[in-house]
């Protein structure tokens, strides 16, 4: 297994959207990694988009000794599975989100990576976006005062469900993994577990399979955490919302990142991450005083920065395997919520 003091040799499982989208232009663009392999049934793709990289399966890219890293970019059934393999075969793991389907594998997988002495980290990307990154400057800068209101929402217009695995009744499917996987990892960024949570999960839309609408309500304390997805919202709502009793933020648009990666840009391009000004957020604060802020530059390259930089040189992960597993137990518990239609307590 190659992890120089330099550079650590990194191999790819996936090659979907995921995986040629995000995982692969982000590594290739973080010097201290190399993409050696990729392991997909779409050949004539990665040949174009990388030449040179060995085309494989899964089971030689995880058995190449000479692969440190493997990054798992697959569907959500076969995170635990390919993720485990990996770990038994001494490999540090990076996994799209979610972390698994379950809390109980993903607990197991900490565990495993623990006893290793290996590392696992959980790709939740959204913790770079320029809005998150904005919203948590003002945090840490005392402008909102104590927050009592957080909401965010990822609302789009898809009347028609698309073909492939997210929209069927496989487990892990269905809009909350999906996009709640990522609205709840910054919930939990910003203010840890939540007492308890009750939520209403959906499918809204005549042909859905699985669930494409969900609200979440997790309750701290006083503060209020509303998280929301759907469908079938052709008109723009904020994505963020957020007030304190020392003002407001209040966020239109997401973040370019994905936008600009799907279009071939890369980190360190003119532009890279940056949001327009007509997206910038609102500021209220507390005497009624308005004045929009300059969105921060989103740096989905800290992720692959900061995995790194935990392998060459210790630092710590950016995302580790028991925040990912948090964001799980939310997912489970919110799921139960739904089906109960009461309100779930959660350890913390």
């Amino acid at each position: 297994m190659t992890a120089s003091s330099h550079r650590l040799t990194t191999g790819l499982i996936g090659y979907g959207t995921a995986g040629a989208a995000f995982h692969a232009p982000l590594i290739g663009a973080e010097p201290r990694l190399e993409l050696t392999a990729v392991a997909s049934s779409r050949q004539a793709q990665i040949a174009h988009d990388l030449p040179g990289v060995t085309i494989t399966e899964p089971t030689a890219l995880i058995e190449d000794p000479a692969i440190a890293l493997v990054v798992i970019a697959t569907p959500n059934t076969s995170h635990a599975e390919l993720a485990e393999h990996a770990l038994r075969a001494g490999k540090h793991v990076v996994i799209d989100k979610p972390f698994t389907v379950t809390a109980e594998r993903a607990r197991a997988l900490t565990a495993l990576a623990h006893e290793r002495g290996l590392l696992l980290s959980v790709f939740h990307n959204r913790r770079w976006d320029s809005d998150f990154l904005t919203l948590a400057g003002l945090l840490r800068g005392g402008q909102l005062g104590e927050v009592l209101h957080y909401e965010a929402h990822f609302d789009r217009f898809r009347p028609t469900p698309k073909t492939g695995w997210r929209e069927t009744t496989e487990p892990g499917s269905g809009v909350l993994y999906d996009l709640g996987a990522h609205l709840i990892d910054q919930a939990l960024v910003l203010f840890g577990l939540p007492e308890a949570i009750t939520a209403d999960v959906q499918p809204q839309r005549e042909q859905a399979r699985v669930d494409d609408w969900f609200h979440l309500l997790l309750r701290y304390g006083r503060r209020r955490v509303i998280l929301g997805a759907s469908c079938m919202m052709a008109g723009p709502g904020p994505h963020l919302a957020v007030h304190g009793d020392g003002g407001s933020f209040v966020k239109y648009g997401l973040d370019v990142q994905e936008a600009q990666l799907k279009a071939g840009g890369l980190p360190g391009q003119p532009g890279w991450g940056e949001e327009p000004q007509a997206q910038w957020g609102l500021y209220t604060d507390a005497q009624g005083r308005q004045q929009h802020i300059a969105s921060e530059h989103g740096r989905y390259e800290a992720f692959y920065a900061g995995v790194a930089a935990a392998a060459l040189e210790g630092a710590p992960l950016p995302v580790s395997a028991a925040q990912a597993g948090d964001v799980i137990r939310v997912i489970e518990a919110a799921h139960r919520s739904a089906r109960e239609r009461r309100e779930i307590a959660l350890e913390r």
